[in-house]
């Protein structure tokens, strides 16, 4: 199985919050910058070997609901014409509140898209308004509306936790709106503070505060179980899904499966040897001056040893509720688990869960997965 990622670094306005590479961008920027990415994707077919159709596609950044259908179907029709896309590729576009018209969702479906993720983040309007998230509960509520009439059956909702001022009992009342709007997914993350950002800056200067461990822990449980009593399966650390509905790109992800990727700020991960992993540097202007030359923007991040692509596999897989299967390792690396990691495993003792085939992480254990990864790294 074949990925492929295709980022947007541009928005409407920069949130607060936010540290992933973006920009405010007008329609003749994002046109110039669709053909970067068009001819992005033509010199990796030509350097690329061979493989099977791409099963899934990611549309990210960000706001990728500011592309225009136009704009979307020449990018999946680029991708169809270079690698070939799986009758069942699932073809996911991230969307904000605001952003989006019935049309132009119909005209998404009908380029291709068949899952929207929408960034929530918030169900109060004054928190949203403190998130510098551009848009309103009414909006959300809306966009929804429209989402499903324009045909799709397949929606996440991202909402974030620990955000300042916030009750439990608040987080709470939010999710039972949430869940009344009946998504197939949901995606929670716990807002942190990101140097070089605004709200960085406001964590220093003391104009808000961060919430302590204890009421992060008790929101994260107060999710879980609200989500998994109404019937999703909380299959990876920040993810929730309805039977069958996980994200199945990210699965690739925490799968070590190869995902190509183009755009500025784009990760890309090949399953070639023991793994290579690639990023564009987020500078546009190199990332035009490479393309222009006809040359790769990327840049070799890791090439890795079978030691190292074992210790990925194996803090990657914990991750997710399927955990580490022995088996599967042991037929990608000619080696028990048990062995290459007896000193890590006395080390986890009291967080790991180990089963008969498998390795897992408790929930509990999650609210830790960076602490506890470090033994393998």
């Amino acid at each position: 199985m074949s990925s492929l990622y295709l980022h947007i670094p541009f928005c409407r306005s920069k949130c607060p919050y936010c540290d992933f590479y973006s920009q405010v961008a007008d329609e003749s920027q994002l046109d110039d910058y669709i053909d970067l990415l068009d001819a992005e994707l033509q010199l990796q077919a030509g350097r690329r070997p061979a493989t099977e159709p791409l099963e899934t596609i990611f549309f990210g950044g960000g706001t990728p609901s500011l592309l225009s259908e136009r704009q979307v179907a020449q990018l999946l029709n680029r991708a169809n014409q270079q690698f070939g896309l799986a009758r069942d590729c699932e073809i996911s576009l991230e969307a904000n509140p605001g952003t989006l018209t019935g049309d132009t969702l119909k005209e998404y479906r009908s380029a291709g898209i068949n899952r929207i993720s929408l960034g929530v983040q918030a169900l109060d309007n004054t928190q949203l308004e403190q998130l510098g998230r551009g848009h309103t509960v009414e909006e959300t509520r809306a966009a929804i509306a429209m989402i499903r009439q324009a045909g799709f059956d397949n929606l996440n909702l991202d909402l974030m936790f620990a955000r300042p001022n916030l009750k439990t009992c608040d987080l709470e009342s939010e999710l039972t709106t949430l869940l009344s709007y009946g998504p197939e997914h949901v995606s929670l993350y716990g807002l942190s503070y990101e140097e070089g950002t605004e709200f960085f800056s406001r964590l220093q200067r003391g104009k808000l505060r961060e919430a302590d461990e204890a009421l992060y822990r008790e929101q994260y449980l107060l999710l879980h179980h609200k989500l998994t009593q109404a019937g999703f399966e909380h299959y990876e650390i920040s993810n929730f899904a309805r039977p069958d509905r996980r994200c199945r790109h990210n699965m690739s992800y925490w799968q070590r499966r190869t995902c190509l990727a183009a755009g500025c700020g784009a990760h890309s991960f090949e399953q070639r040897d023991w793994g290579i992993r690639r990023a564009v540097p987020a500078d546009l202007d190199r990332y035009r001056r490479c393309l222009k030359n006809h040359r790769s923007p990327a840049e070799t991040l890791e090439t890795f040893t079978r030691q190292q692509a074992m210790a990925e596999t194996v803090y990657l897989a914990l991750r997710t509720a399927d955990g580490l299967n022995y088996e599967r390792f042991y037929q990608q690396f000619n080696q028990h688990p048990q062995q290459v990691f007896a000193a890590q495993i006395d080390r986890l003792a009291p967080h790991l869960l180990i089963h008969t085939d498998r390795w897992t992480f408790s929930i509990d254990s999650w609210l830790i997965y960076d602490h506890l990864i470090s033994h393998f790294l």
